[in-house]
């Protein structure tokens, strides 16, 4: 084998498989209970499982809950534990996913992109510096009106790719391979159902964005909801009698910080998010996503919020408050710093990949947060997508490639054939 021969080879198989998995709708569905939350998600999962069973994997198992899993055996003489490659079938429900178009824009030259069927829609360079990346290279969008789906398909295909290159290359030395493809991670239930017993003693979930990120470290996740049952009266006649939940919920709501949302934070700092709102005079629902990469800090959100509850209370006697908090997961940097070797190994691959390492805190969460909690220690690698749930969303070919390359020179980290340290 050559490095031409497998390079080739990577870039056909991880732009096939990808085109091949973005056209299949696997939107997921808050409001669904059953799992997976949505059938489409089924249609991939067969189809994954029926590609894992014919490139020769073992164990290869569709769960009643629509987990996929399957284990590629240890390249011979290959004693290392068990690693865990692992991505979601799922797609957000934020924009559409039916009828996918995946649209090749080759020898990027830098400039706009337009959309074949939305005219309005134009990606630049200002939506996302990164387009400049990849000058001459092949940019892959969806056509206008859907999503790409590129979160997390392209992390499927590249998992895909590099157990197929397993298959084909037999001299490139890997660990046994535990493989899983999970359901509903957009809504908060990837890990719901997991076998963890199926899985490696380590993972890394493929489903970060820029070429070169490995995020170590996410958001600790409140879900907070407030409920307000008020008392209606006739409008002609509710003067010093009614109590609005409604117009009680608005003003709650409009009490908040201004400035602590989503669209007025970067970096490392928290937010409250309102991501539903119903009712009317007897009851009325907010419901908030709480985010901080400090848990202390997003109790004291609570605290405000609390705090806030009681003092709506006492305005208008009569009035009723529920507030209930739920965590969502919890910042994977509290386990994965206990583990530095697996942040140093995909460092190491991706130095000898020729990409450059960066470690970032992202400002959301992966199933790899859950199952750091769960007892496997899980960081994030890059996919190479960016502008994830949009319209505008797009992925490089190189990137993908270069997604596919960094998990080959980490299977073989892992097993132990680069025993030198590499130098940065």
């Amino acid at each position: 084998m050559t490095d031409r021969n497998l390079s080739g080879f990577l870039h056909r198989e991880v732009l096939e498989r990808f085109c091949r998995y973005v056209r299949i709708n696997t939107a997921s569905c808050e409001k669904s209970t059953s799992s997976p939350s949505t059938p489409a998600q089924l249609e991939l999962a067969r189809l994954l499982k029926a590609e894992l069973q014919e490139l020769g994997l073992t164990a290869v198992t569709l769960d009643e809950f629509g987990y996929v899993y399957a284990t590629l055996p240890a390249s011979p003489g290959i004693t290392s534990e068990p690693l865990s490659l692992l991505a979601h079938l799922d797609t957000s429900p934020a924009e559409s996913g039916e009828n996918v178009q995946p649209v090749l824009h080759e020898k990027y030259q830098g400039g706009l992109i337009s959309f074949a069927d939305d005219p309005n829609l134009i990606l630049s360079p200002e939506d996302s510096p990164e387009l400049l990346f990849f000058k001459g290279e092949t940019i892959i969008t969806a056509s206008g009106t859907t999503l790409l789906g590129a979160d997390n398909k392209a992390g499927i295909a590249e998992i895909m790719a590099v157990l197929s290159a397993f298959v084909r290359f037999r001299d490139l030395m890997h660990p046994e391979l535990r493989i899983c493809f999970t359901p509903d991670e957009e809504v908060g239930r990837g890990t719901g159902h997991i076998d963890v017993r199926r899985l490696g003693t380590s993972g890394y979930t493929v489903d970060g964005g820029m070429i070169g990120e490995i995020d170590v470290e996410c958001f600790h996740a409140l879900q907070v909801e407030v409920e307000f049952s008020g008392i209606n009266i006739h409008p002609g006649y509710a003067k010093n009698r009614m109590i609005n939940a409604g117009q009680v919920a608005a003003r709650f709501a409009a009490a908040l910080p201004r400035f602590e949302t989503p669209e007025n934070t970067e970096g490392r700092e928290g937010f409250y998010h309102l991501t539903g709102i119903e009712g009317n005079e007897c009851r009325a629902i907010l419901k908030y996503i709480l985010r901080d990469f400090d848990d202390n800090a997003n109790r004291k959100r609570v605290e405000f919020l609390e705090q806030l509850k009681e003092t709506f209370a006492q305005r208008d006697p009569g009035l009723k408050i529920e507030l209930s908090v739920t965590e969502q997961y919890r910042n994977m940097a509290e386990v994965l710093n206990l583990h530095p070797d697996l942040i140093a190994l995909a460092e190491q691959a991706m130095i000898l990949a020729g990409v450059v390492p960066v470690r970032k805190a992202v400002r959301g969460g992966t199933d790899g947060a859950r199952l750091c909690f769960m007892g496997l220690p899980t960081p994030n690698l890059f996919t190479g997508g960016m502008l994830f749930h949009s319209r505008k969303e797009w992925i490089a070919i190189p990137a993908m490639q270069k997604a596919c390359e960094v998990l080959i020179k980490l299977c073989a980290l892992y097993a132990g054939k680069y025993p030198e340290p590499i130098k940065r």
